[in-house]
């Protein structure tokens, strides 16, 4: 395999169980992989269009899922529970605002790399694992005091507005790139979007994928 399929590119959110059932899979990918992966975040807003100017959730605002949608999305992701083996303590998280744990999670992969990825684990687990809320700082200062990171500095970082303008910068740039949903897997100019099974993951690596959207669905 060339060097040029080592590198994987994630878009995702937070509060999208798709993009935590992805991350499973794409465990279960890695551990049957002999060469190293590196994965590169890329910031996602699901709640872009329901913002408020300061950067709270209006959740009010319509933006077109209705019960229906919410209960296919259920529907959903228990199938996918079951086909990658995974628990998970809730189902949906729309009272959940994930954007203090991006503004955290964007200064630690900026300022702290080598300890990114088990923070962002850490995150996925709260939430999804644990129903921990991790719209709340003091969740977030709790998390990253547990893996070592400086709780301080976090604790700034999610009040940061400059941190904040930088992430919604890069949900821009994921928006004119053509990213609608989440997860998105971009190898090369290969795409896969949604939860995704770890062949097709190894596909996308090895660039055989056709990059059409995988059968699950991403989360919009």
């Amino acid at each position: 395999m060339s060097d040029s399929t080592d590198r994987l590119e994630l878009y995702a959110d937070y509060v999208c169980p798709f993009c935590y059932l992805g991350k499973r899979s794409l465990e279960q990918y890695r551990e049957t992989r002999e060469e190293s992966l590196e994965v590169d975040w890329r910031p996602f807003d699901l709640r872009s269009g329901k913002r408020n100017p300061d950067g709270s959730i209006d959740h009010d605002a319509d933006d077109g899922k209705d019960d229906q949608y919410f209960e296919q999305a259920k529907q959903n992701v228990r199938r996918l529970q079951k086909e990658y083996d995974v628990e998970m303590a809730q189902e949906i998280a729309t009272d959940v605002d994930s954007l203090p744990a991006q503004q955290a999670s964007w200064y630690v992969k900026q300022e702290y790399p080598d300890r990114w990825e088990t923070f962002d684990d850490a995150i996925y687990t709260a939430l999804w694992q644990d129903g921990r809320d991790i719209g709340d700082s003091d969740v977030l200062t709790t998390i990253a005091d547990d893996v070592g990171l400086p709780v301080d500095e976090i604790r700034s970082a999610i009040d940061d507005d400059g941190l904040r303008t930088e992430l919604e910068d890069r949900f821009s740039s994921a928006q004119r790139r053509g990213i609608t949903g989440v997860p998105t897997f971009i190898a090369g100019e290969q795409v896969a979007r949604g939860a995704v099974p770890p062949t097709q993951l190894e596909a996308l690596l090895e660039s055989t994928s056709t990059g059409t959207d995988a059968e699950p669905g991403a989360r919009r």
